[in-house]
């Protein structure tokens, strides 16, 4: 039965984030079964506030102001605002769908749902506070997450999570969630997209290197300096092991000043160019204080990379035990090396790795079932 579900997110396209990656997927996925979708972000990148269809999907970008570089988009109520919202009362809503409590445009959805007489389902994607790596502004980023927080409770929406982790992060705010709407990928098109770019050959890395992958962007809490310290400790350079990072950000002049012959920069790299690197990789290192479900991981495992990876939300789903890749205690350059030299030097167990994680993704994360999964939230289907 075809429904409309009204899908308000604060990140989307062609901001780098693993938010809106989920969002175009899950719209894909829930429009490929008949339902009609719309999409209501931030214009955080200046693309151009309005409606418009975007491979096949319609997107209303509203006026903000972009602070904490995007991070943290402000609405800018002018009439355009108005006007943009006002244009979804000509339409039915079965639901809507909030990507997050954390921001501004979570309490426009909410009060949407409420003024449509419709259902609200908030999808958490967090497992931890936010964070800077700043305690001073670290305090006041948490005091204000636990005030919205409490603000979107008023409104009594049902809560989900991302990961088995973000639901148990939902209890330290006494939220109980209804259940999991799982991250998810289309492997073979992950897969098929590759640009075909042959990174070693570019990067004059031999093919009996170990390459290590990092995919996102240059923050603090991503684990970047982890990854510098790593590159740099003597156990690695016994070793043939390169690392290759793909992404952009504040540490950006960090990650440039790091360059040797053994950690090399790509810059900022599209879609194609990102599927045909973790094809290429040998392992992917996320070394991350928070995640909610990481698409990296996802796209990693679809290409038979497995991952170094701490314990955030996703983690213990893609890697049950040993054999699908390594769980982490911390984000310390250590415990990074430890893994690696480990992996360098056990082959075999790379290998299984490879195929376990691989299989996996194939078999049990696809964008149909998690779209199948948010329309049970909704009741319609």
């Amino acid at each position: 039965m075809s429904s409309s579900i009204c899908i308000f997110t604060h990140h989307y396209h062609p901001q780098l984030s693993g938010i809106g990656n989920f969002v175009d997927g899950l719209a894909h996925a829930l429009a490929a079964r008949g339902d009609r979708v719309v999409i209501v972000t931030n214009d955080s990148m200046r693309v151009g506030v309005g409606h418009s269809v975007e491979n096949g999907l319609e997107i209303i970008r509203l006026p903000c102001i972009s602070l904490l570089d995007g991070r943290l988009p402000l609405p800018k109520k002018t009439g355009d605002y108005y006007r943009l919202l006002q244009s979804l009362d000509d339409y039915e809503w079965d639901g809507v769908l909030i990507n997050t409590r954390l921001f501004p445009l979570s309490l426009e959805g909410l009060k949407f749902a409420v003024d449509h007489n419709t259902r609200a389902v908030v999808l958490d994607h967090g497992s931890a506070y936010l964070s800077f790596n700043q305690p001073f502004l670290d305090y006041f980023v948490r005091r204000y997450e636990d005030w919205i927080t409490d603000r979107v409770k008023t409104f009594e929406p049902d809560f989900y999570g991302i990961s088995s982790k973000s639901v148990e992060w939902l209890q330290h705010f006494n939220i109980g969630a209804k259940g999991v709407i799982s991250n998810s990928i289309n492997a073979s098109i992950y897969r098929s997209i590759s640009s075909g770019r042959d990174f070693r050959s570019e990067l004059g890395v031999p093919q009996s290197s170990l390459v290590v992958a990092f995919v996102g962007r240059f923050i603090p809490e991503k684990g970047i300096y982890s990854i510098i310290e790593a590159a740099r400790a003597k156990d690695i350079a016994k070793r043939d092991i390169c690392f290759v990072l793909a992404g952009d950000g504040p540490l950006a002049n960090e990650v440039k000043e790091a360059c040797s012959s053994n950690l090399f920069w790509l810059g900022r790299c599209s879609a194609e160019d990102i599927s045909s690197l973790l094809q290429q990789a040998d392992v992917l290192c996320l070394p991350t204080r928070s995640e909610g479900f990481s698409t990296v991981l996802l796209e990693a495992s679809a290409c038979g990379t497995p991952a170094v990876v701490t314990d955030v939300g996703g983690a213990h789903e893609l890697i049950p035990d040993d054999s699908y890749g390594t769980i982490i205690q911390s984000m310390s350059s250590d415990e990074v090396v430890s893994a690696l030299c480990r992996l360098f030097d056990d082959r075999k167990l790379l290998s299984l790795q490879s195929r376990n994680s691989r299989a996996l993704v194939e078999n049990r994360y696809s964008w149909d079932a998690t779209a199948i999964d948010v329309e049970k939230a909704f009741c319609i289907c």
